[in-house]
């Protein structure tokens, strides 16, 4: 699965989610401040996919900035934690651990989309 989001200056959103979550850069299109396409992938698997909000009407995928919200598999919560926290992240909730044997925190980004990170992997299928 691919996540998808539109930010208001997308080139800033994604040098915040490498510097802050780890997200590494794997590719942008785009010229000036514009963002076509850009890909995010995840250290653990996966990604994300995001560009920049278009602002008309002619929009194919027409998500409005800061509207996303998403959970995000990870080893090390309290590093990460740490991390997100020195780079500007907004901490909603610091690290804690749940009724289920998750270790989780929750952010916001810059555009207001909210991340929660947490070692909880799923429960298997079938």
């Amino acid at each position: 699965m691919w996540p998808t989001l539109r930010a208001t200056d997308a080139r800033a959103l994604i040098r915040f989610l490498v510097d802050a979550f780890g997200f590494e850069e794997v590719v942008v299109h785009g010229d000036g401040d514009r963002v076509e396409h850009a890909q995010l992938a995840w250290p653990l698997g996966g990604g994300i996919m995001l560009g920049s909000d278009r602002g008309d009407g002619d929009d194919a995928w027409p998500l409005r900035p800061g509207t996303f919200g998403c959970y995000v598999v990870a080893d090390d919560i309290d590093a990460l934690h740490e991390r997100a926290a020195k780079a500007g992240a907004e901490i909603l909730e610091g690290p804690s651990d749940t009724d289920y044997g998750s270790r989780d925190f929750r952010a916001r980004d810059p555009e207001g989309n909210l991340w929660s990170f947490g070692t909880y992997r799923g429960e298997p299928v079938g």
